[in-house]
């Protein structure tokens, strides 16, 4: 019988496929990118909110927020109204009509009275919820790092302390 006589076999081939790992890599961080950055777009007056230790709301499309600032002005998003003015402003704001709902960003040194008048005012356009817009809570109030965890009430002995 006579050898194989063809083309040689082992050769090294090249690969046509395209490797599309990397562009989902990037997709998915550019992806986490606007996500984080699209709720600190929402623009508004100036103001200095109080500070709450309760969870961020995700706000997945734009409402109309109410503004009150230091100086008991109020805005609807950022045009100025006066306060007697702001229930007909509000019946006749199509997107705060048809979400019945706004957000209300006020400055902590508002009066308390000042801020029910602007939600009772809402109320009576026909807006139903009213949310709260506040500054996360900062310092050693907020967080509980650094501190040993209390020991499960059935465990016994002393809990363990990190070494340094």
């Amino acid at each position: 019988m006579g050898m194989g006589g063809g083309k040689g076999g082992g050769g090294r081939t090249t690969m046509s496929e395209i490797n599309v790992t990397p562009m989902v890599d990037v997709m998915l961080v550019l992806l986490i990118i606007f996500m984080v950055t699209a709720p600190l777009i929402q623009q508004g007056v100036k103001v200095n909110l109080p500070e709450t230790k309760a969870a961020p709301v995700e706000a997945t499309e734009k409402k109309v927020v109410l503004s009150i600032d230091a100086g008991r002005k109020v805005y609807i998003g950022d045009a100025e109204v006066a306060l007697e003015e702001l229930e007909t402003k509000l019946a006749a704001n199509a997107k705060a009509q048809a979400d019945k709902e706004v957000y209300l960003h006020a400055d902590r040194d508002v009066p308390y009275g000042v801020v029910v008048e602007v939600m009772a005012a809402a109320q009576r356009a026909g807006i139903a919820n009213v949310g709260m817009i506040t500054e996360p809570a900062t310092g050693s109030k907020a967080s509980n790092s650094g501190k040993a965890a209390p020991a499960p009430s059935g465990a016994k002995g002393k809990p363990k302390e990190a070494k340094r």
